[in-house]
């Protein structure tokens, strides 16, 4: 399975510590070069620096620049070259947050989930106990989810 990466779910999984549901959900990530830059440029405090030592995090080029540089018309860099990379690698699952990145690469014919679809599928493999504690902990972090959207989550895993 070929999964491709924005910025946003790496770094707020490895804000709570639980950055390796990805390796167990999907075995490998692979993330555009502008995705890379953006998790490690910062700082080495960044929660998603810790790429850097991950084996299972594949940094790859994108090679159409002229896709990326329309993209760039309405998204940032990092979502523009994930949306390029999955789909120069037919992925089979892009991981994007953004409502705007979800929707194009949506218009792209790519299945797309961001970081609280990854919490409901690990909870339905039973990889996690619950999601009501890991939803808090990111709200405690600085990730913002309406009072709706996490009822419907929560809800969806029977919490």
């Amino acid at each position: 399975m070929i999964v491709v990466s924005n910025t946003s779910p790496i770094t707020n999984l490895a804000a709570i510590g639980q950055l390796d549901l990805l390796r167990q959900l999907y075995q490998q990530i692979v993330i555009p070069e502008a995705v890379y830059r953006e998790l490690t440029a910062s700082s080495s405090q960044h929660p998603g620096a810790i790429v850097q030592t991950l084996n299972w995090i594949a940094t790859q080029a994108v090679t159409n620049q002229a896709l990326v540089t329309a993209l760039r018309l309405e998204l940032d860099e990092g979502e523009a070259e994930a949306i390029a990379l999955a789909q120069e690698l037919s992925a089979d699952l892009v991981l994007i947050d953004e409502r705007d990145g979800r929707a194009i690469a949506a218009r792209f014919g790519l299945r797309v989930i961001g970081l609280l679809g990854v919490l409901v599928e690990a909870k339905h493999q039973t990889l996690i106990p619950a999601v009501r504690p890991l939803l808090d902990a990111l709200i405690r972090s600085g990730f913002h989810i309406s009072q709706n959207l996490y009822s419907r989550v929560l809800q969806a895993v029977g919490e």
